[in-house]
C-alpha cells in the first residue's frame, strides 16, 4: 500500500511540475519590432510617428501596430492573441508582415495558428521563422469587407516555473530519504 501511495506522489509530483508551466500572459513585457512587405510598419510607442518597434499598448484600446498603406491593423495581447484588422478594401497583392521578440519572451515561440476566420476566406500562411519570430502572408486572405478581424493564437514553449521545480525537487529528496531509511 505505501509503494502504491509513493508512486502517486510522485506522479502528482511530476504533473504539478508540468502543469505551472504555462505563463499566463506570455507577451506581458514583450518589445516587438516589425516589418512589412508592402512598406512600412508604424508602432503605437511612438503614436504612430514612424517607428516599427513597440510594446504593448498598456491600456489595450489601439493596435500595437498600422501599416504605412493604411492596410493592415495588427493588435497583440500579452496572452498571446494577435488580431488582424483589414482598415479598407485590399486590393489583389503580396502582404506579409513579421514581428520580431527578441529576447523578450519568457522562452521560444513554440506555436502560431489561425483561432478564428471571422468573416475572411482563403488562408493566411503562418510560420514561425525561429524562436523569437514570426511572419504572417496574407496574399490569399478574402476579407470580405472593411474592419474584419483574423485573430490568432501564438503559443510559447513550456518553461517549468521555479516553485514547481522546488516542489518537485522536494518530493523526489523526500522519497529518497524514505528508500535509503527503509532500507537502514
Amino acid at each position: 500500500m505505501h509503494l502504491l501511495l509513493r508512486k502517486a506522489a510522485a506522479a502528482a509530483c511530476l504533473l504539478l511540475a508540468a502543469g505551472g508551466a504555462r505563463a499566463a500572459d506570455p507577451l506581458q513585457h514583450a518589445v516587438i519590432s516589425a516589418s512589412y512587405s508592402a512598406g512600412g510598419i508604424l508602432g503605437i510607442a511612438d503614436d504612430y510617428a514612424g517607428s516599427p518597434v513597440s510594446g504593448l499598448d498598456p491600456l489595450n484600446t489601439s493596435v500595437e501596430f498600422f501599416t504605412a498603406d493604411a492596410l493592415f491593423g495588427f493588435d497583440f495581447a500579452p496572452d498571446g492573441h494577435l488580431t488582424i484588422y483589414n482598415n479598407l478594401a485590399i486590393p489583389a497583392g503580396s502582404y506579409s508582415a513579421s514581428f520580431d521578440f527578441g529576447a523578450t519572451l519568457g522562452a521560444a515561440i513554440a506555436g502560431f495558428s489561425v483561432t478564428d476566420a471571422g468573416l475572411t476566406g482563403g488562408t493566411p500562411v503562418l510560420s514561425i521563422v525561429d524562436g523569437h519570430t514570426i511572419r504572417i502572408d496574407l496574399s490569399a486572405v478574402e476579407w470580405n469587407g472593411d474592419y474584419n478581424a483574423l485573430q490568432t493564437q501564438i503559443t510559447l514553449q513550456a518553461v517549468p516555473e521555479p516553485a514547481a521545480v522546488l516542489m518537485l525537487s522536494a518530493g523526489l529528496l523526500g522519497l529518497g530519504l524514505h528508500a535509503r531509511r527503509r532500507r537502514g
